[in-house]
């Protein structure tokens, strides 16, 4: 059941994603450095307004960057190149979203791209997942998820690639919880110290 206090965290970030509207800047401050990312709320408006949700409450401070993906070790026959961020946990503090595919933002999985972490369609919360490089198979159509749905892209990283670029490389370990993520799991995650409006 949804909270009042969490729509109103919702209602509060919607005026900035009306049609038309600039596109906003979040700075995410990591142990490796800075990570500056442009968010689309003309193209991805209710995905904006949750990411937004999660800033201005600074829910995903002291969350950390914990997954990386690449071809070398991943699971999947329709390989990508990401890395994930967020809470790590099941459960998330705002409620999921609805998905906002691809197909309708016109925004596409390409190098630098933020997108939103999910199961089914809907479930998105708190985690996310930037891109390597052009990775279409996570986009509508794609082959990543047997829903064809893809994932909700909604910015770019603007600053910080290379710091992108470092999370990706860093060491993983062998075993994890979730056999698909068996490799993946980074040794020692990069801590969010702070996630906010640039």
């Amino acid at each position: 059941m949804i909270s009042r206090r969490h729509l109103l965290a919702l209602a509060a970030a919607l005026p900035l994603t009306a049609a038309g509207a600039a596109p906003v800047r979040v700075r995410i401050v990591t142990d490796l450095g800075p990570i500056v990312i442009e968010l689309y709320p003309d193209k991805a408006p209710i995905t904006v307004a949750n990411f937004l949700a999660y800033a201005d409450q600074h829910l995903l401070d002291g969350g950390t960057f914990y997954r990386t993906v690449s071809p070398k070790n991943d699971n999947n026959p329709a390989t990508i190149s990401v890395i994930q961020g967020g809470l790590n946990r099941d459960d998330s503090p705002l409620p999921a979203i609805v998905h906002e595919t691809t197909k309708v933002t016109g925004l596409r999985h390409t190098d630098g791209v933020i997108s939103m972490a999910r199961g089914a369609p809907g479930t998105a919360g708190s985690e996310f997942f930037i891109c390597i490089g052009d990775n279409p198979a996570l986009d509508f159509g794609g082959a990543r998820n047997k829903d064809g749905q893809g994932f909700a892209a909604f910015g770019r990283v603007v600053e910080g690639m290379d710091v992108v670029r470092k999370i990706h490389d860093a060491p993983t370990v062998s075993k994890a919880d979730d056999p698909y993520m068996k490799g993946q799991i980074i040794e020692n995650p990069v801590k969010i110290q702070k996630l906010s409006r640039n």
